[in-house]
């Protein structure tokens, strides 16, 4: 970001997240180039990021939605995506989210069991309409990233095996409420290894082969999202290798090819700025203590996940020494990086968080009553303000005509 950042922290305050819209769209249109001359769409995971600027960001682009709750759906079509772009997919649906789904006509809702079906069929049959459907299916491909972020495995709930996915298909395709149009799968997240995506594509293509062998017509082949980002050293899959990988696997098939990107479009677009807020060394340990916090972003203490951390504005030629950067929550946890190496730091110096455009806010919360910090755009060097700092009012909202 090329930009005066600790002015912007100053318009803004702290702690803030700022978000490179110029960057987004360049990552879009990096991965729309690689897919040229094939059939696809690019369903963006509004999990990485749900504001709903981003979202109608993307939409003007031509972007649709992954989305695993009726609200991220209802997020998606308030922001501007396409009803015929936008998929419902997640776990755990209940009755009431699949049926406003079905009512708001959405592309397809991607299954993720039998018993989940059975219930979109019964829904269907009560409204009277046709449920368009694809199935997750689990090819069983260990994807080599950290297993809270893995979903490929069979020891993981998410997708169903290929003997039951096949069944499944067999099942919607003669019921008169299912219409099975797609397959899908999506074996992790952070994927920097070119290999495991290649081999599940593999997988799969071969089972939609079989399914159009026995005349279930499958349309939509949604390889999931997962491409890895930079926020260390990573070597990353390039979008070109990513799609050529698509295109061998899927040779043959009349389909579109659908993913789903949610970190690789924003993770690196953006970045969350902190202020010191005091030092102290204990028994020679070093702290440094933010005013930003976990509940304002997550990752490190829930995945131990690195973040580059840099001091905005101090003397580049300043010693460096290792320090703990921690946040007021009253948890040991609460850290965003250990023994990073930082200048002498003094009151209200500003901090930056790199790579936190995905699962940053999207992850907040207001533990110990802590207010969601506020978001800005940038975008042709313009800034906006895209979500107002929470006051405690906001936060107690729903409770104060409760108190006796």
């Amino acid at each position: 970001m090329n930009i005066d950042t600790k002015a912007l922290a100053e318009k803004y305050g702290t702690p803030l997240y700022i978000y490179d819209f110029d960057y987004i769209e360049n990552r879009y249109t990096t991965l729309k180039d690689a897919f040229a001359g094939k059939k696809s769409m690019i369903n963006y995971a509004v999990k990485a990021n749900s504001n709903l600027s981003v979202i109608a960001h993307l939409a003007k682009l031509g972007a649709g939605a992954d989305c695993v709750s009726i609200g991220e759906v209802k997020r998606a079509l308030d922001a501007g995506v396409s009803k015929y772009k936008i998929i419902f997919s997640g776990v755990g649906k209940r009755d009431d989210e699949i049926r406003l789904a079905l009512e708001y006509d959405i592309l397809l809702i991607n299954l993720e069991s039998e018993a989940e079906m059975k219930r979109v069929e019964m829904i269907a049959k009560e409204l009277g309409k046709e449920a368009r459907i694809s199935i997750r299916v689990n090819p069983n491909i260990d994807p080599q990233t950290h297993p809270y972020i893995s979903t490929g495995l069979h020891e993981s709930k998410f997708g169903v095996e290929i003997d039951m996915a096949k069944r499944m298909y067999i099942y919607a395709n003669k019921s008169e409420f299912l219409n099975p149009v797609g397959i899908h799968f999506h074996i992790g997240s952070q994927l920097i290894n070119l290999d495991p995506i290649k081999e599940a594509c593999g997988i799969v293509a071969d089972l939609v082969r079989s399914l159009k062998a026995i005349k279930i017509d499958i349309k939509f082949f949604d390889v999931g999202g997962g491409i890895g980002v930079v926020y260390d050293d990573e070597v990353t899959i390039s979008a070109e290798a990513y799609t050529q990988a698509i295109f061998e696997t899927t040779k043959g098939l009349d389909v579109t090819l659908l993913c789903e990107p949610g970190r690789y479009m924003v993770a690196n677009a953006g970045a969350f700025f902190t202020k010191v807020l005091y030092e102290k060394v204990n028994d020679g340990k070093r702290f440094v203590i933010v005013d930003g916090a976990m509940n304002d972003l997550i990752r490190p203490s829930l995945y131990n996940a690195y973040h580059k951390i840099e001091a905005v504005g101090v003397d580049a030629d300043a010693e460096k020494t290792p320090a703990d950067v921690v946040g007021p929550v009253c948890e040991s946890g609460d850290f965003f990086g250990k023994d990073v190496p930082l200048p002498p730091l003094a009151h209200n110096d500003l901090l930056v968080i790199h790579s936190a455009g995905a699962y940053g806010f999207t992850m907040a919360s207001n533990y110990n009553t802590r207010a969601k910090s506020a978001e800005v755009a940038l975008q042709g060097g313009v800034d906006r303000l895209i979500r107002k700092r929470e006051t405690y009012e906001d936060q107690v909202r729903l409770e104060v005509e409760y108190l006796n």
